[in-house]
């Protein structure tokens, strides 16, 4: 078994791969590995996408390394593996994103990345710092975890799911904030785990030891 961060130049990779591999540890899940070499992602047991800046940027880097989507592609729909999305990495897996212009997503989940439109109007945007989660349907990458348990936030632009059965947990925000999505062997979050302390890390070990 083992779990491949993907490396696309578009991520803080250094701490998502320490919270991995700590966790991976703890629960036995195999190594964890950064690549960006197709060949290792398609050997993987597990994927996870992250990703930081701009929705359309993020993209453009994914696909202009080659073959590396495909290879995602051919491991989560294909053969059914466990996926983790982290911030843009999650906002990929959506129909479309709204980010300077329309980009097209994955589509592995319907739906729209939009820009926060607080309804109180001294909220700052971008979403920055801490925020309490809400759950709103049960899932295995909660175990352990409950309303109320915080995770850490920085974006301006939200996933807002076409089916609300895909929508796995959110903040509030003067409104709702989509916090994590999911369906099948795929899910994503909007907070960085391996930024918020003993939820993100649970989150994180609960996802090595998943099995859809």
């Amino acid at each position: 078994m083992s779990t491949v961060i993907v490396d696309y130049e578009s991520g803080n990779l250094h701490s998502a791969e320490k919270a991995f591999q700590r966790m991976a540890a703890e629960v036995d899940a195999g190594p964890v590995t950064v690549t960006s070499d197709p060949e290792v992602v398609r050997r993987a047991s597990r994927v996870v996408l992250p990703g930081d800046g701009a929705f359309p940027a993020c993209q453009k880097e994914l696909y202009d390394h080659r073959g590396l989507f495909e290879a995602i592609k051919e491991v989560v729909i294909d053969k059914g593996q466990p996926f983790f999305g982290i911030c843009i990495g999650m906002q990929m897996l959506a129909t479309r994103g709204m980010e300077y212009s329309e980009t097209p997503g994955f589509d592995w989940i319907g739906g729209t990345v939009e820009r926060i439109n607080p309804k109180d109007d001294t909220l700052k945007v971008p979403h920055m710092g801490w925020n309490d989660l809400v759950i709103d349907h049960a899932h295995p990458v909660f175990d352990g975890l409950s309303t109320g348990d915080h995770a850490y936030f920085v974006h301006s632009y939200h996933f807002r799911v076409d089916d609300p059965a895909h929508l796995l947990a959110h903040v509030d925000y003067a409104g709702p904030i989509t916090a994590v999505v999911g369906r099948d062997n795929i899910v994503g979050t909007q907070f960085h785990p391996e930024k918020s302390q003993s939820t993100g890390l649970r989150l994180i070990a609960n996802f090595l030891t998943w099995t859809p």
